[in-house]
């Protein structure tokens, strides 16, 4: 983690980035639902709104916190950084998981209010279906391999553009749009808008996101090795984000 800043000035920019991400996740849906009643168009203007946000986000706020804002990285970030020391550490994780889940439903409050939506009203959008926490399993795995990976082969450098660019393909190729992130999926449960999600939804949604973040961290096992070490090219550079991820 940034040494630069102190902890609680790397938990407000996980506040602000994630609040930041899910009014740009939010308030996109409901902009598209309201200039087109195309589906694909919907989600279309959905997805990249949040490309371009999310790449944003992680290059602005990547050199504060390393741009987490998920608590799968976070946790992905520690359980690999834990022997040698180079990932966050628990105190840092008391710290970033809570302010994740307030900024998730606090960017969800903002959003709702910049459309006129009530400030809290929870979704009525049911996600409940087997192929649809399968899919959230594949996004997260390939989350957690593309954050991880990045780091193994010295190319943090992209980090915002590479994660930006994931997100934006799983929102297409995966069932269920890609939450990946539990404290966005929380966050989700309080607009009853495009990009909601039901609340009876959540934890089972947040229980794919976990056995997918297992499953890519064993991937990264299997394809760079256990060891969190990384080439000298991979360490970042000065004013860069040492880890970046995250998802919408």
């Amino acid at each position: 983690m940034s040494a630069a800043a102190p902890l609680s000035r790397r938990a407000a920019a996980e506040f602000i980035g994630t609040a930041a991400l899910v009014a740009v996740v939010v308030g996109s849906g409901i902009q598209a639902t309201e200039l087109s009643r195309d589906a694909g168009v919907q989600l279309l203007a959905n997805s990249l709104a949040t490309v371009f946000g999310l790449g944003v986000l992680i290059a602005l706020l990547g050199p504060i916190s390393g741009a987490h804002f998920n608590p799968v990285v976070t946790l992905a970030a520690w359980w690999t950084g834990r022997s040698a020391g180079d990932g966050p550490s628990p105190r840092e994780v008391a710290a970033y998981l809570p302010a994740q889940t307030a900024g998730a439903v606090g960017g969800a409050v903002l959003a709702n209010a910049m459309f006129a939506e009530p400030l809290v009203r929870f979704s009525t959008h049911d996600r409940s279906a087997g192929h649809l926490w399968l899919g959230e399993v594949v996004a997260t795995a390939g989350l957690v391999l593309l954050v991880l990976g990045l780091g193994r082969t010295g190319q943090l450098r992209i980090g915002p553009a590479a994660v930006a660019s994931y997100i934006g393909a799983a929102y297409w190729f995966t069932s269920s749009t890609s939450f990946a992130n539990p404290a966005v999926t929380i966050g989700r449960a309080f607009t009853d808008t495009f990009a909601g999600i039901a609340p009876a939804s959540v934890t089972p949604f947040i229980a794919a996101q976990l056995i997918g973040a297992l499953l890519g961290l064993a991937l990264v096992a299997v394809l760079f090795g256990r060891s969190a070490q990384v080439a000298p090219a991979a360490a970042a550079a000065p004013g860069e984000p040492e880890l970046v991820a995250t998802s919408h």
